[in-house]
Order: structure tokens, then sequence, then C-alpha cells
């Protein structure tokens, strides 16, 4: 088991050492079976200490994840979950993440108070015994806490389910190659039952917004898309501060963090028991509201208001966080938050802080272009290194002067974000 860690740690760091030490790449059809296995976790602590437990195991049918390229991860996130083969030590699946919780961790309730919070992860279903880590990082991209635990397929108290009383749902977009794609999942929060066609008609502006841009635009075919017909007792979300309480199906609120405009759940377990049984890897929640609103975790979900002016860019934008691991361009004079050390290169594909800006976008800025690059009308267009990104004005770096990533303004994802993006997508369907 420590042998175990110690290699999954190493490869946190150094992915490529991990195929030297195994030998070959690990084929999806010796280690696992066309299942998932559900994983509940708590995350608790404060920033001082921080705690993993785990929750329950759930077995679920099908597997609508990666089924190549298993033990690499196309972006670090703030968290990874690895599988290892139990008797060999050999890692043979690999995801990463972000959580709410580590968010939390870098606000000021976060000194004082001790929370926690819920994380649902799916790998697929093993044949034989396996080890699961799962390590959370700080933002200086150090493991702050892990926990392995060992699973055994054939364990009785592994709970069914998806083989019933599934929800309702439309497939709303076919991917041309159902076992090469990428499949994503428009769940209805805040919708009663009657309002269903008004979320289905939001689920297609929503499709249509996503590919109005590149890459997802040239790329479309590879792309399976569902509506998750989920019921709420009442229409609209909850808003804490102005003292309503909506009795919905994943009981989603504004003032997250006592941001305002930040819309969330915390109910993970509730929204994977929505999903249980169709086929769904990423989440894009729909909130049946006119205030605005969003919310975007790396592999968690991506969760967007529908009914205001801003939902088109909103729900892309987020989609950026949520499925591409793009970090937010933008920062606020009145709301700096330092999430990003400047002694540290951020991990997000679209921020450097200089670091060790090597292997970003270093190849795409034209020679002569001034680092760092001066937000000018000559300079508009150009790709360089403007300061301002990450919520903090200094010291972290963006790609343009502007991207979807960066306002709502913005029509389309800068070059940047566009072929991260477009990696993103090649590494999920299995292209070199």
């Amino acid at each position: 088991m420590i042998r175990a860690l110690l290699v999954m740690l190493v490869c946190w760091l150094a992915p490529t050492w991990a195929q030297e030490v195994s030998g070959h790449k690990p084929a999806f059809d010796d280690y696992f079976i066309d299942g998932t296995l559900r994983i509940d976790y708590t995350f608790s602590g404060d920033v001082n200490h921080q705690e993993i437990s785990l929750d329950k195991l759930n077995s679920i049918p099908r597997w609508y994840g990666k089924r190549y390229r298993l033990d690499e991860v196309p972006v670090e996130g703030n968290g990874q979950i690895w599988v290892a083969d139990h008797h060999t030590h050999q890692i043979i699946y690999r995801n990463s993440f972000s959580t709410l919780f580590q968010e939390w961790l870098s606000y000021e309730e976060a000194q004082t108070v001790r929370r926690s919070f819920e994380n649902v992860f799916l790998v697929p279903m093993p044949k034989d015994t396996v080890d699961i880590t799962v390590a959370l990082m700080n933002n200086r991209r150090e493991i702050m806490t892990s926990f392995t635990h060992t699973v055994v397929p054939t364990d009785i108290l592994i709970r069914k389910t998806g083989t019933h009383m599934v929800t309702p749902y439309e497939t709303l977009q076919q991917a041309t190659d159902t076992n090469r794609c990428i499949h994503i999942a428009f769940v209805a929060e805040g919708y009663q039952d009657n309002e269903m066609p008004v979320f289905l008609k939001d689920a297609h502006v929503a499709i249509d917004a996503l590919f109005a841009h590149e890459p997802f635009k040239s790329m479309q075919d590879r792309f399976n898309i569902i509506a998750v017909k989920s019921p709420s007792k009442e229409s609209g979300t909850s808003e804490p501060s102005k003292g309503i309480w909506k009795e919905t199906a994943l009981h989603s609120h504004f003032d997250t963090f006592y941001s305002n405009r930040y819309l969330t759940t915390l109910n993970i377990k509730d929204l994977h028991n929505v999903l249980a049984g169709t086929p769904y890897e990423h989440i894009i929640v729909l909130v049946n509201t006119n205030m605005y609103g969003g919310g975007g975790i790396l592999n968690s979900y991506n969760l967007s208001m529908t009914h205001h002016p801003q939902y088109r860019p909103v729900v892309v934008h987020e989609f950026g966080h949520s499925f591409g691991g793009l970090g937010d361009e933008y920062a606020y004079e009145y709301e700096q938050i330092p999430m990003y050390p400047h002694d540290v290169e951020p991990w997000e594909p679209n921020l450097t802080t200089l670091t060790d800006f090597h292997g970003k976008w270093e190849d795409m800025i034209e020679k002569g272009t001034p680092r760092p690059t001066p937000s000018t009308p000559e300079n508009k267009g150009k790709v360089g290194l403007y300061e301002g990104a990450g919520y903090s004005l200094k010291g972290v770096y963006r790609g343009m002067q502007d991207c979807r990533m960066r306002t709502n303004e913005n029509p389309e994802f800068c070059p940047v974000c566009n072929r991260a993006l477009q990696n993103l997508i090649k590494f999920y369907t299995d292209e070199e």
C-alpha cells in the first residue's frame, strides 16, 4: 500500500514516470468491465487541517468516461483520484478535479470554522481488487491531504443504482461515435413537472450557445448530449440574501460563500442520484431563474441560470471551467482573491505567473511582442502576456486582452483557450 501511494504521488508531478514504472499502458478490457463505480466522499476541515472520509460505494450500469489514456490526465486540477491494481500497484486509471471545499479554504471563514462538503467521483468498475487514492492540493500545488482505501468489486455492500426508476431523459444530440465521445448531461433544477418543455427549450439554447464557439463548433460530432428531466417541488432557486428558500431537486442557491452572484449546489450526492442510469460524464445544471449567477468546477459540474439576458455567455464561460479546466481571466480592485501565489505556476493552461511559462502559449506570441504586453489598441487581437487575471491585478497573466473567460461581452474563446480546449477534446476522444 505504501509503495502504491508513493508511486501515485510521484506520478502527480511526473506522469511519464508512471508509464516507465508500469512498462505498458493499461488497456480498459484488461482491468475493467462496462460499468461505473461511484464513490461518495466527505471532505472536511479548515485551513489548518483537512480530512477525506469514505461515505459509500455505488455500482451503476455502463461506463461513459474515457476508455483510452487511462492513466493520464489532460490538466492537473486541484485534486486527483487514482485507481491502482491491488496486486501489482500499477496505476490503471486517473482523473483530476477541483472542489468547492478547496475553494472555500481560501476564504476567511475557513480560518475559524470547520465545514464538510460532499464529493462524488466516477471510475470504471474494476474486475479485481483495487486501491483507490484521493489527493487534495493547496494553491501551491502541494498535496495537503490524501486518503487510500481498498475496493473489492464483489463487496455485497456496494449499492446497485441506476437499474430502475431512472430519471426520464431525452437525447438532444448523438455523437458520431458513441464509444469515442464526450457525454454531457443537462440537468433540470428548479423546474416543476409542467415546466419541462421550458427546460428542454433552455437546454437547446445552451447547446446553440456552446457550439457557436470554436473549437466546439468544428468538433460538435464528438459530443453526446442528453437532457435529464429532474422535477422540483417549487420553481426557481433559493436566494438566502432575500430570505428565500425553495424546495428544489438539487437545493441550489445563490450567495455561495456570501457572493450574491455565486450560484451552486452543495448536494452533490443528490445530483448523481438524479443522473444514475443515464449516459453522463460532464454535467451542466440549468437553473430556472432570471437572477444573474452561475459556477463551474472542474470535472464536477457547470451550473447556470437560464432566464437572464446573459445566459448564453455565462453557460459557455462556466463550461470553460467545468470541462476545460480554464481559469478566470478577470480581476477586480474591490475583490482580489489570493488564489494564485505569484511564485507558483498555475496548472490552468490559460494563466501564468511566468514562474514556469514554458510549454503554455509561449510559441503563440509573435517575435518582438513586449512582455508584459500593454493593453493598447495596436495590441488588440495579438497573443501576448497581459497582466491581470486569476482575481489578481498584478502578477498573474492571460494570453489576450479579452476572451470568453474574461468578459461576457467577448464573443469567443481567445486563441490560447481555444487551443487548450481543442487539445482536451482530442484527449478525451483519443486523437493524438
